[in-house]
This record gives structure tokens, sequence and C-alpha cells, in this order.
């Protein structure tokens, strides 16, 4: 099997465990801060990697460490923080459904800060076209739902875009993805603990003998933080990040059947139209890529 297919089926695990965090977290969120499932998930991860490899990786410079760093503050805090956040503020499915416009952040951020690559005009449309779709589903009609949230949303995937650009090119380190997670996770903890410190006055230790909450916690840390951070560094590392951002269209239409499924959320008319437009814009995203390797084959 070559490495290029064992990136595609690592994204498409990943994808999947991923599309369900929104779900867990949402029933988190009614125990548990925001700052505090983050701190704890990412805790367990870097407990199991560290287990699971116990060579770290050796410090060579600062210049070496800023990478690492840099991407622990987008990827494991920023990004996380803020998506949790959001979901305090809006419905599971609509953080599901923004988060999938990292595909365009991501090459927003290739071609204009690191000059990297073009955007064809059909690129555009197809972002265009996804907006006004965000656009349906944060405005559907529900009262409930928050621009606030969906702002702190569409945040979040430029930090997580910015995280996907960084691990491209820690990848070409020569370490090994478990050992690159590892070193992130460890940044992003250190991030994340001043904001724990300050927000959590008593930790309820009684909370984790719940059953559901133990549950989805040790699924957001051991699946969805360990193996899925790992699978998803792997893929960028053999795909690209452009390309590995591609699976996260189907996060959206998972997420939505889960909530809807799960959480009892409903499935509106606008927002089923949003998600629709969304999807559309961002497979017009694509669609240059498809037709360069098809010239290819």
């Amino acid at each position: 099997m070559s490495e290029t297919v064992k990136g595609h089926l690592s994204a498409g695990v990943t994808v999947v465990i991923w599309a369900l965090t929104f779900i867990s977290t949402k029933v988190l969120l009614v125990n548990f801060l925001p700052i505090e499932i983050l701190f704890i998930r990412f805790l367990i991860g870097f407990f199991i990697l560290t287990v699971a490899s116990r060579k770290f990786i050796p410090f060579k410079g600062w210049k070496q460490e800023f990478f690492f760093m840099t991407a622990g503050l987008f990827g494991v805090f920023l990004y996380y923080y803020l998506e949790n956040v959001a979901l305090t503020y809006t419905l599971a499915m609509n953080v599901g459904v923004i988060g999938s416009i990292s595909p365009f952040m991501t090459a927003l951020i290739s071609r204009f800060v690191l000059k990297e690559g073009t955007i064809p005009r059909i690129f555009l449309l197809g972002f265009v076209c996804s907006m006004i779709g965000i656009s349906l589903i944060s405005f559907s009609g529900s009262l409930n739902v928050s621009p606030i949230g969906d702002g702190l949303a569409m945040l979040a995937t430029v930090c997580w875009a910015s995280y996907s650009l960084l691990i491209k090119r820690i990848s070409g380190s020569g370490y090994s993805t478990i050992a690159i997670t590892q070193r992130v996770f460890f940044y992003g903890l250190l991030f994340m603990l001043p904001v724990f410190l300050l927000s959590v006055d008593r930790f309820d230790v009684t909370r984790l003998t719940e059953v559901t909450n133990l549950g989805n916690l040790l699924f957001l840390g051991i699946g969805a933080s360990a193996l899925c951070f790992v699978t998803w560094n792997f893929s960028v590392k053999n795909l690209g990040a452009v390309r590995a951002a591609v699976y996260i269209y189907t996060i959206p239409m998972l997420t939505t059947v889960a909530s809807v499924l799960l959480l009892g959320e409903k499935l509106t008319t606008k927002t089923a139209a949003g998600i629709l437009l969304t999807l559309t814009g961002l497979v017009l995203s694509e669609l240059p890529n498809y037709l360069r390797q098809k010239r290819k084959v």
C-alpha cells in the first residue's frame, strides 16, 4: 500500500471521529467549562502518546522549537478553545459546517502569506458560494443561534489552517508523526494552563465518576486527540495541507446527521440549503485540483 493511499485512509478515519467530537463536547459542556474539556482531553492525549513512544525530540535550538510552539498555540490551544466556546453560543451542526471552510483558509494562507500556489477563479466562486451557505446556516431563524458563536467558529478555522501548514513544514524534519504530535501537545498544554488556572477555582473530581462524562472525555482524549492528531499529521505529511483539508468537506454532513440523531437538533429548510451551498462551494474550489490530476493520468 502506497504512502498516498495510507494518507487518504488516515484522513478518512480522522474526519469520521472528528465529526462526532462536536456532539461529545456539547454533552460535556453541561458539566464542564470549555477550558476544562480542552485541558483534560489533551492531557489524556499527551499521556497516551508518551506511553506509545518514549522517544522525545531533542532540543536543537529555538528556531525548531518556534514551529512546535506555534503549532501548539494554533492547532491545540486556540483552535479548540475557540471551537469549545463557540459551542456554548451556537448549535453543534453550525460549528461543524463552519469548520468546513478550513480548506479555503488553508489555500488562502498558503497563497497570500506563504506565496505558494495559485487561486483559480472557480475557487473564488466556490468560496462565495460557501459563504452564502454559511450565512443561511447562521441566520436560519433559530433565536438561540448567535453570530458570536458562529464568528468564533470562523476564527477557529483560520487557526486550524495555520496549524496544518505548520505541520506540513515540521513533517519535513524527519521526526516520527507520534513524536511531532507529542511535542505539539506539550506546548499546547503549556499555553492553555494559565487560562485553566484562572478559569477554574475548584475542580470537582466527582464529575469524572459519571459514566457519560468519563466516556466522552476518554473518547476526546484517546480517539479524537491522541489518535486523530497522529493520523491527521500523517495525512498532511503524505498528501499536503490543502489536499488533506479536502476531507474536512465531509464533516458538516456527518456532524449534522449526528446532531439531529443524538442531540435532537432540528434541521430546518434554510439550514439544509445552507449545507448544500457550503458543500457545493467546497466542491467547486477543489475542481481545478481534480481536473489537474485527471490530465496527469
